[in-house]
């Protein structure tokens, strides 16, 4: 994909973004647009950087490392947001400054121990994976497991890691069950915030290509998006799912133009 493409593409994204806040009440500003680049070009990757995005998703360690000791220098920000294996956690610091699929006190664990381990004295933003929908496909915590799991990162008081909040996956071709599931992780975070006082647990990351207009309405602060900015890939992504995008994208941008001139 051309310079050209990728640079519109990023504009078109980000407009929507902005359009789909204004229209639900909220300030756009608090929305950020996580630019999925699993599997892209270490080049495409730059092209994006060089059309102003800034956050970057990867959901492997192995393709993430292939690119972003290459961008360093360039004040992108570099979310994990796929299943992270604990054994990968020492992988993490340096690297990323996101991690959005905490879903185990060990992985929480072991991710303090890894950024005790570095030299800088920085911290990691993670944020908890929840299965609102309960599929068995889907990794995560179950909402009722949200609470006292909560309770037990405090109680260990983890050095190094700041909770920041939630992540979930929509239901695939199923808006209803979408935005179930956003309205749900937002009642849980509302819930966290009430129950713990934690000041900086404020995120909600949900939404993606097919279903991020519905995350928006629901509160969300971060969207995982990729293929309205880096056009097709090849294979399915687990956090970032496309493969219905391509029909909807138009449908939901005329629909918009359309809202704006009534």
């Amino acid at each position: 994909m051309s310079d050209i493409d990728i640079r519109n593409n990023l504009a078109a994204v980000k407009r929507h973004i902005h359009d789909c806040a204004v229209r639900s009440g909220r300030v756009p500003d608090e929305i950020t647009l996580v630019a999925v680049s699993k599997t892209r070009s270490l080049d495409e990757v730059r092209r994006a950087i060089d059309a102003g995005q800034i956050d970057f998703g990867e959901n492997t360690v192995q393709d993430a490392l292939s690119k972003i000791p290459e961008l360093k220098g360039s004040h992108s920000q570099w979310h994990f947001i796929g299943h992270l294996q604990s054994k990968k956690a020492r992988q993490i610091p340096g690297n990323f400054h996101w991690v959005h699929s905490v879903d185990s006190l060990k992985l929480a664990q072991k991710l303090s121990s890894a950024m005790l381990n570095t030299e800088e004295d920085t911290s990691i933003n993670c944020l908890l994976q929840v299965n609102v929908s309960a599929e068995p496909s889907k990794s995560g915590l179950n909402t009722t497991e949200v609470v006292p799991f909560i309770d037990e990162l405090l109680q260990l008081q983890l050095p190094r890691i700041k909770w920041r909040g939630l992540m979930t996956i929509g239901v695939q071709g199923d808006d209803a069950g979408s935005r179930a599931a956003f309205s749900g992780l937002r009642s849980l975070l509302d819930q966290c915030q009430r129950e713990f006082g934690l000041v900086e647990f404020d995120q909600l990351s949900m939404g993606m290509s097919n279903d991020y207009p519905i995350a928006i309405e629901e509160g969300s602060t971060m969207v995982r998006i990729g293929t309205a900015i880096f056009g097709e890939r090849s294979q399915n992504i687990t956090n970032e799912d496309t493969s219905s995008f391509s029909n909807r994208w138009p449908q939901i941008t005329q629909k918009t133009r359309k809202e704006q001139t009534i």
